[in-house]
């Protein structure tokens, strides 16, 4: 590495740094408190190699997915600094500052030995204001370590051609996050556009050396397999499913996640409006092709067809390849496949944005000099101030929630946090007049009835309770989750008459 590439990666580091240095003074927030927080495994040092026999939600939290390399690091960082959450966030920083890096090497790599395609693509990744909620929520670490082993991954089969450290690379990342199943298919994409060391050398290995980086492929999956399936199978499982999903037929989920890719697209191209949630009433069901948000996201689908044609016609491929890597990437978290956990989140884009980072790196980098260089500065000012005016929506769980009521008013999703925040700070009243203002924005998810069934028992109104338990056992299978889960909190805030009121109440499997 001489002296240009070094100017080159610092300066990359510190687009990566600056906008995320408010992040320090972030506490825990959302899902921090479950996988951090209240878990016992994170707290003591035998997490460390007690994560890989454990599900990355605590067994009390529903035993499900699998994660353990974060959870790991996660315990590390409480050995070394406790419950101060500046060193996590800190940690998270230096992993985002390393997938730059990464991306900018991968870009470095393609650009002809030029610096200006490497210089934008890590710079834009760096400040890209949509990997906000993935840096700057401690859980999304599991996003940055998925990445930079997926780029590692690339790296070490397209520029390297080494099998073993291709396969390290995809088994760390697998354990990081299951999106990092991506990167066979990101490698082979490469090959088919003859990406090598550089495009003056494009080199694809001798079929028998392909054979075996897909026979590794295959072990390192089988293997994944197995020990997942191992871990996870004693405890209760829960189908993901997006909520504004519910109730309704394939065909009209299918409709709704093309109609989000209007969201995406915006969020890769002009993140200037950021969302922590996209659940109903904010973003409901499509039903039909001729309703307007199914046309819009098929003409984004057409728009990245188009340029993904153009780039291939006329020889661009890093442009190609940055492009395919996006379809490849967010395939996983599309919900055109299979239904996951939501239908829109800004966090599962991390991975899509270092395609679109590459390509757009390629493409300005044609420009002149002084045009790069002064579209360059103005893009990184541009989105390192968004990501740093951002970062406070992070600070802790009720600017979180307040975030959702701001940005999001129509989602049943902000009365709901707030139901669970007048519940924990003893307002029980409050928190069932929240329940019902969540319900009357969208009927459907059983967490709205387990916490105002929670409200009513507190307040001595079982006639009402009984009815929120009514409705969530119409909505939910294997009900005694919600059940557990919500008494443990109610516990937690030394109400046990009403956890055990729950437990009474709850379904025996």
């Amino acid at each position: 590495m001489d002296s240009k590439d070094r100017r080159l990666y610092l300066a990359v580091v510190l687009c990566a740094l600056v906008p995320y240095v408010p992040s320090l003074w972030n506490s825990f927030a959302m899902d921090d408190l479950y996988i951090i927080l209240f878990n016992p495994l994170a707290h003591s040092l035998r997490g460390v190699w007690g994560s890989f026999a454990t599900p990355y939600w605590p067994p009390d939290f529903g035993g499900f997915m699998y994660r353990p390399v974060p959870v790991a690091s996660f315990t590390l960082d409480w050995t070394l600094a406790h419950n101060h959450p500046a060193w996590f966030h800190a940690v998270n920083l230096v992993w985002h500052a390393g997938t730059s890096v990464a991306v900018a090497a991968l870009a470095r790599r393609w650009s002809g030995g030029g610096l200006t395609a490497a210089a934008v693509a890590g710079a834009i990744f760096a400040v890209h204001p949509v990997h906000v909620e993935a840096v700057a929520n401690i859980v999304g670490r599991a996003e940055l370590m998925a990445a930079i082993a997926v780029c590692l991954a690339v790296y070490a089969a397209v520029v390297r051609q080494s099998v073993i450290g291709s396969a390290v690379a995809l088994l760390l990342g697998l354990l990081s996050k299951e999106n990092a199943a991506v990167a066979p298919g990101l490698i082979i994409w490469a090959w088919g556009l003859g990406l090598g060391v550089s495009p003056e050398l494009p080199a694809r290995p001798s079929r028998r050396r392909m054979i075996e980086f897909v026979v590794s492929w295959v072990v390192v999956a089988a293997m994944y397999g197995v020990i997942r399936w191992a871990v996870l199978d004693p405890f209760e499982r829960y189908h993901a499913i997006a909520p504004v999903f519910l109730g309704e037929s394939g065909f009209a989920a299918r409709l709704t996640a093309i109609a989000a890719l209007t969201d995406v697209t915006r969020l890769l191209i002009f993140p200037l409006t950021l969302r922590v949630d996209y659940s109903p009433a904010e973003r409901t069901i499509v039903h039909s092709l001729l309703d307007g948000r199914f046309a819009l996201g098929l003409a984004c689908l057409v728009l990245w067809a188009t340029l993904l044609v153009l780039a291939w016609r006329r020889g661009r491929r890093v442009e190609a390849f940055g492009l395919g890597w996006i379809a490849l990437a967010f395939l996983p978290v599309a919900n055109l496949l299979f239904s996951t956990g939501v239908l829109v989140a800004e966090r599962t884009l991390y991975l899509p944005s270092v395609g679109f980072a590459l390509a757009a790196g390629a493409a300005l980098a044609r420009l002149p000099a002084d045009r790069v260089r002064a579209l360059a500065v103005a893009l990184v000012l541009a989105g390192g101030v968004r990501s740093a005016v951002r970062v406070g929506v992070w600070h802790d769980d009720i600017a979180v929630t307040m975030s959702i009521l701001q940005d999001s008013p129509s989602s049943f999703r902000g009365p709901q946090r707030m139901a669970v925040h007048y519940l924990s700070h003893r307002q029980p009243a409050r928190s069932l007049d929240a329940v019902r203002i969540s319900a009357r924005a969208y009927a459907r998810d059983p967490a709205i009835y387990i916490t105002g069934a929670d409200a009513a028992f507190t307040l001595g109104q079982y006639q009402v309770a009984d009815t929120m338990l009514a409705n969530l056992e119409q909505l939910c299978y294997r009900c005694e989750g919600y059940y557990r889960i919500q008494s443990l909190a109610a516990r937690a805030r030394g109400d046990s008459a009403t956890a055990d009121s729950l437990l009474a109440h709850s379904p025996r499997p």
